[in-house]
This record gives structure tokens, sequence and C-alpha cells, in this order.
């Protein structure tokens, strides 16, 4: 435990391995998206089994999130960074060498496991870190590990697939990075307002308290539900663009997650920064400021994802187009909702905030990719009864399906506008004026009294 406050020199470097290690969170996890259609070639599997590949990692990513959270609101997150890396990474490495897809499936959720650890803690030890008025564009860094993370996975893992002919050399690849990162992760600074808040009242509550009290805030209900919705488009995009590309649109699949690395890698990193700019400015309306700018990045991705499901047989350009100002709209989600929890929250539950969003969302999330495997096939299906072939038919199903996305992202519109409304009303919302001086005084009182202080974030406003 640190001591001191942090230099900018170890900020930077908290940031940093942070931004690494979801930049790697993102690569392992998405690399099933990038070679998914030489797996179902391998094993023959129908589109209901390739989704569950990613169904199986959020089961278990959404199930041992809550205690991950509390931990990061109570232990030593350093220590559980580590570890969670060095995890994800061992069975990404294992699930390159399985021998079946039963084995594959299993070595996926141990994957699951290991970066269940990495948002709760990672989000907590950032709203440590860093005031309300700078949150956002650190998060916002932070999450640039998630397009760039996939950005690269398409890009290096279908490049692999390409030269090798196989899929099992890119899940070798990925898991390297990882366990130096293990290492480079002892290394952050550890703030020392964890201390304060663990010698606190709080420190006698327990995870059923933390869970009670974070849902007894309206707009967390509302946030929670956004997650769900986001995450279903996002998720079922990303496991299926690229097979879309192959099948619709004619590409190998080199060339195909080529098309991704530039949507999601690119677009998401614009609409990222864009959101990190934007979402501390209008954070000094509060939450509701942040989770405006996020339902209008919703509202603009709707008609874009139609438009490019509309483009025809062929257009792979045209639908690349579509979904990479698409992807930069919906993007501005992750800077000012992640933000928007810490203004929300109080400061010492921060960590079982984020596990009980991600505990929602991700269920939600597994069961949808479920749904929106087994919709496909059931659309293949539909379509091999008027006599095409069953490479067409394959084609047609996944085409038919992709529709359901602009409508789960115009119910996040409506979601988020509530959300919003919600937030401005909100009990605990933080004072994001607050500066830094009061920060510090806040603190001091707490150290000297021994009373439960109230960080900027969760000041009356």
């Amino acid at each position: 435990m640190d001591d001191t406050a942090p230099t900018k020199g170890r900020l930077a470097y908290a940031l940093a391995v942070l931004f690494a290690l979801n930049f790697m969170n993102f690569y392992d996890r998405q690399v099933i998206g990038a070679v998914g259609e030489k797996i179902k070639q391998e094993w023959q599997l129908s589109d209901g089994q390739l989704g569950s590949l990613t169904t199986a990692f959020v089961l278990l990513y959404a199930l041992v999130g809550i205690p991950f959270g509390r931990l990061a609101d109570t232990g030593d997150r350093r220590l559980m960074l580590s570890r969670g890396v060095a995890v994800w990474s061992a069975f990404t490495a294992l699930s390159g060498a399985a021998g079946s897809f039963t084995i594959h499936f299993l070595c996926r959720m141990g994957v699951g496991v290991g970066e269940a650890s990495l948002a709760p803690t990672a989000n907590a030890l950032i709203a440590d870190l860093f005031p309300p008025h700078r949150r956002a564009r650190a998060i916002s860094i932070f999450m640039l590990g998630l397009p760039l993370g996939l950005g690269a996975s398409y890009l290096i893992s279908g490049m692999i697939a390409q030269a090798t002919g196989g899929w099992r050399p890119a899940l070798y690849v990925a898991a390297v990075p990882g366990f130096v990162l293990a290492i480079l992760a002892l290394f952050m600074p550890e703030p020392v307002r964890r201390r304060a808040a663990r010698e606190s009242s709080t420190a006698t509550r327990n995870t059923s308290e933390s869970i009670r009290t974070i849902l007894r805030i309206p707009a967390m209900w509302w946030i929670i539900a956004s997650g769900a919705l986001m995450n279903l488009v996002m998720y079922a995009v990303g496991v299926f663009s690229t097979s879309y590309y192959i099948r619709y649109h004619g590409l190998d699949i080199g060339v195909a997650n080529r098309f991704n690395a530039m949507v999601f890698g690119l677009g998401g990193g614009l609409g990222m920064a864009i959101g990190g700019l934007l979402g501390d400015r209008v954070g000094t309306r509060g939450a509701a400021g942040r989770l405006q700018l996020a339902m209008v990045g919703a509202l603009l991705a709707t008609p874009l994802l139609w438009l490019a499901i509309e483009q025809p047989r062929g257009n792979a350009w045209g639908f690349a187009s579509y979904l990479f100002a698409a992807v930069v709209s919906i993007y501005l989600y992750y800077s000012t909702v992640y933000a928007a929890i810490h203004d929300l929250v109080p400061d010492d539950m921060r960590g079982t905030a984020m596990s009980v969003y991600f505990f929602v969302f991700y269920l939600f999330t597994a069961l949808g990719l479920m749904f929106f495997g087994r919709l496909s096939d059931a659309m293949a299906a539909r379509a091999l009864e008027t006599g095409v072939s069953v490479v067409e038919s394959r084609a047609i199903g996944l085409h038919d399906a992709m529709y359901v996305m602009p409508l789960f992202c115009a119910l996040l519109v409506v979601v988020l506008f509530i959300a919003s409304r919600t937030a401005s009303r909100a009990p605990h919302a933080a004072n994001l004026q607050a500066s830094p001086a009061q920060s510090t005084i806040a603190v001091r009182l707490s150290r000297d009294f021994h009373v439960t202080h109230a960080a900027p974030s969760a000041l009356p406003s």
C-alpha cells in the first residue's frame, strides 16, 4: 500500500498498464470472433454453437464478477489484476490446444473467470486515482483498450489464420503478452484513500448490504438495463461480423478482419476519445449530462446500423462505412456511462457497483447471444426451404438476424433517456464542481476525525 499520493509519473504508469490490460482483455476475447469461421469448419458447428463460445465466456464473467467487485473495494487491487491477467492468458493458450469443442468451451469459461477481475478493479482504481473533473478522460484512455484491442485482434488474428490456414496459432500469440503484464501490474500505485475507506465504518458492510445500497439509487437500474442492451448489440456484431463479411459479402477471412480492424479499432477508438473529451464537459451537469451524451450517440447509431444491413450483397465497403459511423457514435457510451456510475455511487462501493452492472448485462448478453445464434440458424432454415443452397441459406440467415441490432439500439436510446432523467434527481449524484482543495479537505477530515468521508463524487450537490 502506498503511503503518499502518486506522482504524475506513477499516475501515467498506472494508466498505461491499465490500458494495456484492457487492450489484451479485449484482444484475447475477440480472437474467437476473428477465427470463428475456422473453428466452425473444423468441428462442424452451427451458429448457435459458435455463439455459445462467447456465451460461456460471459456467463462465467457475470457469475464471478460480484465477489471480484467486492474484493476491488477491500483488497489489494494490484495483486488482483496481476493474478487475473495470468489466469486468462493461461486459459487462452489452453483453448488453442483444445482437442474438442467441449474442452475449448470449458477453456473459454476459464478465460471469463480471469477477465472478470479486470473491469471492476480497474474502474475502482481509476476512480480513486483521478478526481471527478478528469475522470471521464482517464476512463476513456483505459477504455481505448477496448476498440484498439478488438481492432488489433481482428487484424493480427486474421492474418495468422490466413497465413497458417488454422485458428490455433492465433490463440497462442494472444496468450503471451498477458504474462508480462502480470508482472507490470504489481508495480502500480494503490491509492492511500482506499485504506481510509477500509478503516471507516464501511469496512463492516458486507457485500449484500453494499448491493442493496447501490440498488437504492433508481438511476442505477436504468444504467444496468442500458448496459444489457448496449453489449448485446456490440457482442452480436463483434462475434458475427467476420462471418457476415465472408458469407454475405464474399470476402476471405484476412480481408474481412481488416475491415473489422478499421471499423472497431479506428472507429471505436475515435468514439471513445470523443466520449472522454465531451464527457467531462457535459459532466459539469452531473451524471445526467453524461447519460444524455450517451443517448445522443445511440440515437445516431440506430439508423446507421439499419443502413449498414441494408447494403446489397458484395458491397462490403458500404456495409463497413455505415458500421464505422455507427461504432463511432455508440462508443460514446463507455466513457460517459462508466463515469456516470462513479458519479452516482458512494466512493467505497465503486468496485461493487461496477460488478453488479457487469453481472446483469453479461447475463443478458449471454442469453441474447444464444438467441441471436439460434435466430440466424432459424432464418437459414427458412431460406433453405425456398430452394437455395446451404451456403446461400447461411448467408441469408445471418443477414436477416442482423436486423435485431438496430431494434435493440433504439431501445437503448429510450433506456438512456429515462436514466438521464432519473439521474438528475438522484440523491447521491456527484457534485462535479468540487475543487481539488475541497477533495483534500474531505480526506483530511476523514483522517483526523475518523468519520466516513465522502469523495467529490459522493458529496451532496
